[in-house]
């Protein structure tokens, strides 16, 4: 089968490979991929910032029709449609696991990085973590929502999100698109968009945002403070330490900052105003499989629509190229039914 696997030595990009799979194990079953997004994660794991890993199988944003399980599978039968998310196990045992926090199990496997992912003609999955896609949900579009869908899903549960809250979403693509459906037509939120790509801003306002702001203005915070009196929560999602140490000063008194995207480096943190504010800062790492059957179902229902395109494997690394430069708005696809 064709691959896209993280090259060697590794250096930001990959090559598509034939592969061999091996046979499936208990409990596992085998997933025929009919498309796979590709995340801005995927490229952290290209260019080995987290660890060098050549040769691993990229994707995390993968959907396919399961073709084969093991004797001991009840969870899933041939046909059905599943996902292959960054959650792709946890041990299952332990006290995150036991308590409705599995994703930040110890012991956690995660598609792509750990694990051979999605971006293949076929996967090998762990039945009991692979989460059904529900009939009237767009299979192209359920790619986006089984990873920025879930995580800022999720991001917004984190950040207490009522209805009638003022919400910053900072970062307009992938995910911050997806943000603000969910924040609109979920949570019942009004929504700031804050971005620099004025195609993004744009596309936010096309799916509901309020109020845009670029953030390259010297004075977002002070506008956001001074336009609505400061947000209940912020969601970061662009992958700069800027805009998290941007983002505290937008909150309001007991408001939380959520840091979803993952830049390298520090985030500084006033603490007069952490104390005085009451201002909370919380980490929300993707979605557990309950998160991501919500996630789905609110996308069967409608209420969300992912900014989708599909495109060929064999382009896969200029759209890495297009993504390095902030070129694109909302996700590419890879269309494995045209392989």
């Amino acid at each position: 089968m064709k691959a896209a696997v993280v090259r060697d030595p590794v250096d930001g990009y990959v090559d598509i490979k034939d592969v061999t799979l091996r046979p499936i194990h208990h409990g596992e079953a085998l997933v025929d991929v009919e498309y796979c997004g590709l995340c801005h994660t995927d490229l952290h794991v290209m260019a080995g910032d987290y660890g060098k890993f050549p040769g691993r199988i990229i994707g995390h944003e993968g959907v396919g029709i399961v073709s084969q399980i093991a004797d001991d599978v009840t969870s899933l039968k041939v046909g059905d449609r599943v996902s292959i998310a960054w959650f792709f196990s946890g041990c299952g045992n332990c006290e995150y696991c036991n308590t409705g926090r599995e994703t930040l199990c110890r012991n956690v496997k995660n598609a792509g990085f750990t694990v051979d992912g999605a971006m293949a003609q076929q996967v090998i999955v762990d039945a009991n973590y692979a989460v059904k896609v529900p009939d009237g949900l767009d299979p192209v579009e359920a790619t986006s929502l089984t990873c920025a869908g879930v995580t800022t899903y999720k991001a917004l549960k984190v950040g207490d999100t009522k209805p009638g809250d003022w919400v910053e979403i900072v970062g307009a693509g992938g995910l911050g698109n997806i943000a603000v459906q969910y924040a609109k037509n979920v949570f019942g939120a009004h929504v700031i968009a804050v971005d620099g790509n004025p195609d993004k801003l744009a596309a936010a306002k096309e799916n509901g945002a309020d109020i845009l702001i670029n953030r390259h203005d010297p004075d977002v915070a002070e506008q956001i403070q001074a336009k609505v009196g400061g947000v209940r929560n912020s969601i970061v999602t662009a992958v700069t330490t800027a805009a998290f140490n941007q983002s505290v000063n937008a909150l309001r008194p007991d408001g939380r900052l959520v840091a979803v995207a993952l830049p390298l480096g520090d985030m500084s943190l006033n603490i007069g105003k952490t104390v005085l504010d009451g201002i909370q800062v919380a980490g929300s790492l993707v979605g557990t499989r309950q998160d991501l059957k919500e996630t789905f179902q609110f996308g069967a229902e409608g209420k969300v629509h992912p900014i989708v395109h599909t495109r060929r494997l064999s382009e896969i690394n200029d759209i890495i190229t297009d993504m390095k430069n902030n070129k694109i708005v909302g996700r590419m696809v890879i269309d494995f039914t045209k392989e």
